[in-house]
């Protein structure tokens, strides 16, 4: 059962188990007293899976900027979401639309794969000079008495 889903291993069974007598996510919620919503997204994924959807992926899939792209085009092109979910044997219809809005967004480079990890950092910074360094301290201690001055005008003018 995947970690966020809010519905438990056994209420999945159930939902299943109606879905495959006939019954839509909404009466099937109801019947079993949870929430539409979440009944609605195992529906969709058991649409796709049939009984598979309650069975958790080992490792995310990770898809090419060619396949997105064509799952996109087809997409804009009037296919559903469903369909292309079924036929690319996608989790969920929600990876097209989402790969939908990212293209509607940022275009063809929305959909290119993203570097993993924290970008690195700019070159190392060379050591200040001794000068640079009297400078700096200089920069601050005008800041400090700036700050100081101003206090002691606010107090004067009755400001505590």
């Amino acid at each position: 059962m995947h970690a966020e889903s809010t519905l438990s291993e056994y209420q999945r069974e159930q939902l299943v188990e109606l879905f495959e007598q006939g019954y839509g996510y909404r009466s099937a919620a109801s019947k079993i007293k949870v929430g539409a919503k979440a009944a609605c997204r195992l529906y969709d994924r058991w649409k796709l899976h049939g009984k598979l959807c309650l069975m958790e992926k080992p490792t995310k899939t990770q898809y090419s900027y060619e396949t997105k792209k064509e799952i996109v085009d087809r997409y804009r092109a009037g296919e559903t979401a469903m369909e292309l979910a079924a036929e690319f044997n996608l989790s969920s219809k929600n990876l097209v639309k989402n790969w939908g809005l990212a293209w509607r967004k940022g275009g063809d480079e929305a959909l290119r794969p993203k570097p993993k990890g924290r970008p690195k950092g700019s070159a190392p910074k060379p050591p200040l000079s001794e000068e640079d360094k009297l400078r700096q301290e200089n920069k601050l201690l005008l800041a400090k008495i700036a700050y100081l001055e101003k206090l002691r005008d606010l107090r004067d003018q009755g400001h505590r």
